[in-house]
């Protein structure tokens, strides 16, 4: 091969890889769906309360997307179109799964409560049976007024879908029955120990 056809090889091929680059086209679809997946997982408050690390990754994907291509690395914008698409669904399931988790913890916590508002009744209703016991029951029955109404709130909770908020009533529900109970334990080893 002769030297004078290599420069004109490699400004043919120069020129032909410069046409090509300028003729490929932007991932339009892919850069838009992955923009509409990221919508819609920031839209879920499942998805936002516990997928939350997913749709970070899906943003900065989303970034890195959009620079790619501003400076027309098509190929790589459209593999980062994707990570963004497979990391909003990864959010999107991971919401619901925290959020069946959520619904049941709470569920089962306010079962417990519902349980331990019963045997505190009925604890009290023995110890205002002891004669003797030094206990302020107007205290303790607003007490255990307020644990109820706790409890009915966080039922509401519950069927609102606020499952924190749920199980945060029913936190504070089982701590009044908790110190009631004590109270009454202390109350009646107190009155016992008098006789």
């Amino acid at each position: 091969m002769n030297n004078k056809r290599i420069p004109f090889i490699l400004i043919t091929v120069l020129a032909l890889s410069v046409f090509l680059s300028a003729c490929a086209k932007p991932p339009t679809e892919e850069m838009d769906n992955a923009t509409a997946a990221l919508t819609r997982a920031e839209n879920d408050p499942d998805a936002v309360a516990y997928g939350s690390s997913s749709i970070i990754r899906a943003r900065d994907a989303l970034a890195n997307m959009k620079s790619e291509a501003a400076a027309k690395r098509y190929d790589a914008a459209k593999t980062y179109a994707q990570e963004v698409i497979n990391a909003t669904e990864r959010a999107i399931s991971d919401g619901k799964a925290g959020a069946q988790r959520a619904r049941d913890e709470a569920s089962n916590l306010l079962t417990g409560v519902r349980a331990s508002l019963g045997e505190t009744q009925k604890n009290i209703d023995a110890a205002k049976g002891v004669k003797n016991i030094q206990l302020d029951f107007d205290s303790i029955n607003g007490d255990f007024n307020t644990a109820k109404t706790q409890t009915d709130q966080a039922q509401t909770a519950l069927n609102t879908g606020d499952y924190p908020g749920s199980s945060s009533k029913s936190q504070s529900a089982r701590s009044l029955l908790g110190n009631i109970n004590t109270k009454i334990t202390q109350a009646s080893i107190a009155t016992s120990r008098k006789k």
